[in-house]
Parts: C-alpha cells; sequence; structure tokens
C-alpha cells in the first residue's frame, strides 16, 4: 500500500473514531443533565437545600404622641378637627455580644451520574442584647429559620433561661416574641439545632452592612478540604483536628457586610467525567496513532488502516464501557476495569498482528500514557492542562528525536515491493 493512502486510511479511521466520541460525550451530556433535573429536587426534597442561617433581629418599638388634623363636616359646616393619636415606632438594634458554635458533619450521596454534598449541621448561638435607652420600650425578638420547609431536631429558644420552644408557633419560617426592657436591662436569646442541608452553609450576621460587636463564630468540620463561599470572610484563626479543622471568626468591633460560610468539598462527578474523557479522547487517539505509525516506519512494520480502526475501537471501547458502569461502579474501579479491558484488547490484537514484543512493550507502554495517563489528569483537579500540555511536549521531543533522521520524501514516495514481509514477521 503507498505510504500517502495508507496515510489517509488512518485519517479516515481516526474521523471516525472521533465522531464516535463526540456522541458519546453528547450522550453522557444529556444523561447526566435529565438525572441531575430529575434527581436534584428529590434529594433536596430529602435531605434539604443551601442553609444560610441569619442573625436574629432586635426591634425595639414604642409608640410617639403625635396630632392629627383634618377636616369634618358638623352640621352642615365644615370644621377643622385635631385629634391625639400613637403612632407606631420601631428601630432595628444590634447585640451587643453573639456567641456562635457551628458543627459541620459531610455526608456524600451518589445519585445516578451526580454526587451530592450533603451535610449535618449542629447549631447553637447566643445572642445579648443590652438596652441603653433611657426609656422603658418593647423588644421584639424576631428568629428566622434557614429553610421554613426544613427539619430541626432538638430546637430550643430560650430567652431569659425560659425555653419558649413548645409555646411559640412558626410564622412563615420565623419565631418571634415580644419581651418588655427597662433601661440597662440585658435579654438573652439562645437558640440551638441539628438540621440538614447540601452543598453550602452559610452565617448572615445583618442584612447589609452592619456594625458587629463582640463577635465569635466557632465552626468544626469533619472534612479537611475546606473551601469558603463568595463574599465570605475568611476565617482569623484555623487549626487542625482529627480529620478536619476548628476555625474562629472573632472581633471585638467590625463594620461588614459579608457573611461566614463554609462550601462543601465536591468528589469527581462521574457523569462529567465521562463527557470530558468522550471529547478529549481524540488527543491521546492521535498521539497513539503517531507514535505507533512513527515506529512501524522505522521498523518496516506493515500495520493496515483495517488494523488501525480495531485499535480505534478498543480505544473507543474504554469510554463506552466507563461511561455506562460508572454509575454502578466506585469512579476508580469503573477506570481501572476500563483500562484493563481496553489494554487487553490492544495487546492481544497488535500479539497478533505484529508481534509479541511489539504489543507487549512499544504498544502497551504507548497506550498506558496516551489513553490512561491523558485520562488520569481529569482526576487532579487544576492540573488536567498542565499535565496533558506537559505529555503532548514529551511526545514531541520523542517523535522529532526518532524520526530527526527519516527522509520523508524518501518514505512518502516508496512503493510497495511484491516480496514486502508480512504484518506478522
Amino acid at each position: 500500500m503507498h505510504p500517502i493512502v495508507r496515510i489517509a486510511g488512518i485519517a479516515v479511521v481516526f474521523i471516525i473514531t472521533t465522531l464516535a466520541w463526540f456522541v458519546l460525550g453528547g450522550i453522557m451530556m444529556e444523561r447526566t443533565s435529565s438525572q441531575t433535573r430529575k434527581l436534584e429536587g428529590r434529594v433536596a426534597d430529602l435531605w434539604g437545600n443551601e442553609q444560610i442561617q441569619r442573625a436574629p433581629t432586635f426591634t425595639r418599638r414604642w409608640t410617639t404622641p403625635e396630632e392629627q388634623v383634618s377636616t369634618e363636616m358638623v352640621d352642615g359646616q365644615q370644621k377643622t378637627v385635631r385629634k391625639q393619636v400613637n403612632v407606631p415606632q420601631q428601630e432595628e438594634m444590634s447585640p451587643s455580644s453573639s456567641d456562635i458554635d457551628v458543627d459541620l458533619k459531610l455526608d456524600q450521596r451518589l445519585k445516578g451520574l451526580m454526587w451530592y454534598a450533603l451535610y449535618d449541621v449542629g447549631f447553637k448561638g447566643r445572642w445579648v442584647y443590652t438596652h441603653e435607652r433611657p426609656e422603658r420600650t418593647d423588644l421584639h425578638l424576631g428568629f428566622d429559620f434557614p429553610n421554613a420547609m426544613g427539619l430541626y431536631d432538638d430546637f430550643r429558644f430560650v430567652v431569659d433561661g425560659k425555653d419558649m420552644a413548645r409555646t411559640l408557633r412558626p410564622n412563615n419560617g420565623q419565631l418571634s416574641t415580644m419581651v418588655p426592657v427597662e433601661p440597662g436591662q440585658e435579654v438573652v436569646l439562645e437558640v440551638s439545632y441539628k438540621s440538614r442541608g447540601m452543598d453550602n452553609w452559610r452565617y448572615e450576621p445583618a442584612q447589609g452592612v452592619a456594625n458587629l460587636e463582640d463577635f465569635s463564630l466557632a465552626m468544626t468540620t469533619d472534612f479537611d478540604k475546606i473551601d469558603f463561599p463568595p463574599y465570605t470572610m475568611s476565617p482569623s484563626s484555623r487549626s487542625r483536628t482529627e480529620g478536619g479543622w476548628a476555625l474562629g471568626w472573632d472581633f471585638k468591633q467590625v463594620v461588614t457586610g459579608h457573611k461566614i460560610g463554609m462550601t462543601m468539598p465536591q468528589r469527581i462527578q462521574p457523569g462529567e467525567l465521562a463527557s470530558q474523557l468522550a471529547f478529549s479522547a481524540p488527543i491521546s487517539l492521535f498521539f497513539f496513532f503517531l507514535v505507533l505509525f512513527v515506529l512501524g516506519t522505522l521498523k518496516n512494520i506493515d500495520i493496515h488502516p483495517i488494523n488501525y480502526l480495531m485499535l480505534g475501537g478498543s480505544f473507543f471501547a474504554f469510554h463506552l464501557l466507563f461511561s455506562y458502569s460508572v454509575d454502578h461502579l466506585e469512579v476508580v474501579l469503573a477506570f481501572a476495569l476500563s483500562s484493563v479491558v481496553s489494554v487487553v484488547l490492544v495487546v492481544s490484537y497488535l500479539h497478533l498482528v505484529v508481534s509479541a514484543r511489539f504489543a507487549f512493550v512499544e504498544a502497551a507502554a504507548a497506550q498506558i500514557v496516551y489513553l490512561i495517563g491523558f485520562s488520569l489528569a481529569y482526576f487532579w483537579d487544576g492540573f488536567t492542562g498542565l499535565t496533558v500540555t506537559v505529555l503532548s511536549i514529551l511526545t514531541l521531543f520523542l517523535i522529532m528525536q526518532l524520526t530527526g533522521r527519516i527522509r520523508w520524501s524518501d518514505v512518502l514516495s516508496r512503493r510497495p515491493t511484491a516480496d514486502a514481509p508480512p504484518a506478522a514477521s
């Protein structure tokens, strides 16, 4: 077979395999999207959504007498009537101190092709309000639950030592009560509960920008991969614990509009990983075919485009098996199974086509590097592009060194002879 015809045949095989990978990648994207839409709501209903715990509100309420002037008809005559009415007033107040403890425990669950970062949260808060006004007034205490439809076990709502959780009834996800306060009086509110959520947990000290006095929030986790959501404050202290972290946010006085929060660690998403591997597979196959073609040229081995078609199918078998086994097996186990199957297909086939040494040494090494190595790069979050770039440069260096002395004009113009050795010789 003329070298130009051989290269054209290999190119056709590469294009066909690439189209098959694009179809597989699209199918996996659609499967993942469909399952996400179907299961995310169910998981949220069973476990809970992302939680944002807002600080309780302390609202001072009072009335002020005002003169109200109106015009009325009396005995057919228009007269001006003046009345004294009490106009309600209110003012949002800030607590004089806040002391909060949060305990987060990760509980990741696999549903279909998606891992969900679920968590259990134990929340305890203690807020102190000091009435510094000279007059007696009524103080309205309001506490918003993170989720009006959520589950809150062992809930306590203690005002000045009295637990009112059993007597108060939530209204639109809020619990509230009224307390009369005297000048200089301190009101202590304590709230605690156990709940569940998903993906993120946040604490909102106030609506908008606020002045926080004597503020302390201690958070413990049972996971070591921590991250903070956007527009949240970094901890002022951190220390490692057995399997997690102890984090602290402590301020004597600070003005801020930022929240405090934690993003749960995310596992590799099987569906997204399968589609990414399928879309990037043509790169690995290109380098594998290139190395195989160069080695065949150097060793004068006759590998027909039909043989390349079988090898492309063996590469495609890796991604096909991985895509449809990853939602039944652990990601690592599905990856290992697919790798072994693909390598066995290639090695056992080239053992028949070329030779045992070529199959077990050159071909197996190239497949491990370009199929398994390229695919493993997607497990290293943040280093995928760098890993692929390094492998590509090393491959270019290897090909340049192997082919530096080849006269390609002679190779590409060479005509096949009648006594050419068979492929398996």
